[in-house]
């Protein structure tokens, strides 16, 4: 499944509510649930993002419908990073070893 990397501001409303984060949070991570996705880690952190997330999730159309739904309830606003594996890194590098810099590159990557 793909990976992406979540990073999360708390919005004005989402600061204001913050007693609710640890129940919004829940709620979030089985919603993503139930869409078939997968949360590796989650993390609050400091810094220029309230919170960490990195998660799997079927295919971008079931990450995409989780972010707009998390958007809307208008707690958090989200910066969405899709991650490869060093696996998929490798490949796509050996792939371009391979090719010539003037041809097509081919894409036949493995399945992550």
């Amino acid at each position: 499944m793909p990976t992406y990397i979540l990073l999360l501001k708390l919005t004005d409303k989402g600061i204001r509510e913050i007693q609710k984060a640890p129940q919004r949070i829940s709620e979030a991570i089985q919603e993503f649930k139930g869409l078939g996705g997968n949360v590796i880690v989650f993390f609050p952190v400091m810094g220029d993002f309230d919170y960490v997330a990195v998660g799997d999730a079927p295919d971008d159309k079931v990450a995409m419908t989780f972010l707009l739904w998390l958007g809307a309830r208008g707690d958090v606003r989200t910066t969405t990073l899709r991650a490869f594996g060093l696996d998929v890194f490798t490949h796509i590098i050996e792939r371009l070893k391979d090719e010539p810099h003037e041809g097509k590159i081919t894409a036949n990557l493995p399945a992550r």
